[in-house]
């Protein structure tokens, strides 16, 4: 039974990760620590990091909590949840800095129809190039309406 609650645990934690991720972005973001995250949408220098990358740190830090309180303090639901947002952070990145954003070479001729959408959701979000009127929406769940065959 425990094995099942671990499973649930993973997966709800993956999930709500998503709406952190929108809530994060819309609220925080676009929100007081703009300064941190308008680099994003508008250059402003020549390194391959961005001010913005800042942001994964607040929740590496709470996977490794977690990590750290299963391992010393042996609260056994503390893992599943940190490798929940472990893994939500590892497909937010393969999702929108490898494969958006092309900061490695890779899935350059992914076309189908959900690569698609989500270049396109995309797109739309980052010409925007201020603070206010970016459409927003998760990494992972994109709306239908940018799915076009």
């Amino acid at each position: 039974m425990k094995t099942l609650y671990w499973i649930l645990i993973f997966l709800g934690t993956f999930s709500i990760m998503e709406f952190m991720a929108w809530f994060t972005h819309k609220y925080i973001m676009h929100g007081f620590l703009w300064s941190l995250h308008k680099d994003h949408h508008l250059k402003d220098h020549d390194s391959w990091f961005e001010r913005n990358d800042a942001f994964f740190i607040f929740y590496a830090i709470v996977s490794m909590t977690c990590f750290y309180l299963w391992s010393y303090e042996d609260i056994w639901y503390t893992l599943p949840i940190g490798l929940g947002i472990m893994a939500y952070g590892a497909a937010y990145f393969l999702v929108h800095d490898i494969f958006i954003h092309q900061r490695f070479k890779m899935f350059r001729n992914a076309n189908n129809w959900y690569a698609r959408g989500v270049r396109r959701a995309h797109k739309i979000h980052h010409k925007h190039i201020g603070k206010e009127d970016g459409e927003n929406f998760g990494m992972l769940v994109v709306p239908f309406k940018y799915f076009k065959k």
